[in-house]
């Protein structure tokens, strides 16, 4: 009856021995395998560390580095953005109904001058360019206000004194009295700008101050006909970091904290597009603007259309089409402006504008740049085609009186 017990636990016995026989044979064959797993770690010298270093930094870690660079760009510009609020008194508009000597009897003489008014404030945002207290905004933040108040990042805020407004170019400059020891914002260049470059957008979107937002350069040089502002003449650039109502004004950074643009406007039918002005050109007006108020911008008179070969046979084989147009590259001239140099030189609803002083001229993007690169007065050789003949016209430019 012992035998059976005797065999029963040396089967037992020889059962875990053979199992950690295997787990030794697979343990062994597994270091085999994979012996990177295995090998004792380095010894670390003092030439060695920064490679180690770089070996167990994550990919993103080694792009931006240990502290973000969007921190250290907009620590160095965030102290000179500024935040522009905008008061203006409106009264309304006095009823005819009220102007009738009948009613102004009955209601007495005092009654129309008793129409309540109306306080408008706006919102908007702005940065320091000069220690003397210079601040650069978009037109339309300070436009028409009867105040102007400029809040500093530190909380201290001071009266703004408009110093000058280009409605073409939506620029402003706003003076303020702080001493001579104010922060500045650094002004990069936007002709070395690409697309895919780093875009930040600071401001006081929406009222909430001292806001980032972080995206990139999406694309340079879109129109202001493109964005569905016909009445400037602006190259945007186009980004999709985030710009809301109140970031007007405020810098758009690149990657080093430079500014590069200014943060204007949004299509409220899209979201995450937004457009800021070059800051080259943005430099170019303020200087003027400091200069002399404003800023004198040459016009022809003409409301035009980019004409192509395909959309002027669209055009033709239309039966109720009122006009034949040639089907080729140009400006298509949709109205004259009555009594502007246009109208002077002989230029006609119809034409097509084909060259500018010898140069070709296929869009009405290029015709506006040419215009606007221009000197007051000067003559400009323009070809047109009326019909199935050329015509040579001169056109000496003349001063855009008012953009509204």
């Amino acid at each position: 009856m012992r035998f059976p017990k005797i065999s029963r636990s040396l089967r037992q016995l020889t059962t875990h021995v053979l199992a950690i026989a295997l787990g030794v044979v697979l343990a062994v064959s597994t270091l085999q395998v994979l012996p990177s797993q295995a090998e004792p770690a380095p010894t670390i010298t003092a030439g060695d560390t920064s490679n180690l270093i770089a070996q167990r930094q994550s990919p993103a870690t080694a792009a931006i580095g240990s502290t973000s660079f969007v921190t250290a760009a907009v620590n160095r510009v965030g102290s000179a953005v500024v935040r522009i609020d905008t008061e203006r008194t409106i009264t309304r508009r006095v009823d005819p109904f009220m102007e009738d000597p009948f009613f102004r009897r009955f209601f007495g003489e005092g009654f129309s001058q008793q129409m309540p008014s109306e306080q408008l404030r706006g919102l908007g945002s702005g940065f320091i360019i000069d220690k003397s207290g210079l601040v650069l905004t978009n037109a339309h933040v300070v436009d028409k206000a009867d105040k102007v108040t400029v809040r500093l990042k530190d909380g201290r805020t001071f009266e703004g004194k408009v110093q000058g407004i280009d409605e073409v170019t939506d620029l402003a400059v706003v003076k303020i009295n702080a001493g001579n020891d104010l922060p500045v914002a650094p002004l990069g260049s936007s002709t070395n700008v690409q697309v895919g470059d780093w875009a930040i957008a600071v401001g006081n979107p929406l009222g909430f101050d001292n806001t980032v937002t972080l995206g990139i350069v999406s694309t340079l040089k879109r129109s202001s006909a493109q964005v569905g502002i016909s009445d400037k003449r602006l190259d945007f650039i186009q980004t999709d970091a985030a710009i809301n109502p109140g970031n007007s004004g405020g810098p758009l950074l690149n990657g080093q904290g430079e500014v590069i643009g200014i943060n204007t406007a949004i299509r409220p039918d899209a979201m995450g597009i937004g457009f800021a002005i070059p800051i080259d050109k943005a430099k170019a007006i303020a200087a003027q603007l400091q200069r002399d108020g404003k800023v004198a911008h040459p016009y022809l008179g003409v409301q035009m259309l980019t004409l192509t070969p395909d959309l002027a046979k669209q055009n033709n084989t239309d039966p109720n089409s009122p006009i034949q147009i040639p089907e080729i590259n140009g400006v298509f001239v949709m109205r004259v402006v009555p009594n502007s140099p246009a109208a002077s030189a002989g230029i006609r609803r119809g034409d097509v504008i084909l060259q500018v002083d010898g140069k070709a001229i296929t869009s009405a993007e290029q015709l506006q740049n040419v215009v606007e690169d221009s000197r007051l007065g000067q003559v400009l050789q323009v070809k047109v085609q009326r019909g199935n003949q050329t015509q040579q016209l001169s056109i000496r430019t003349a001063e855009l009186q008012n953009a509204s």
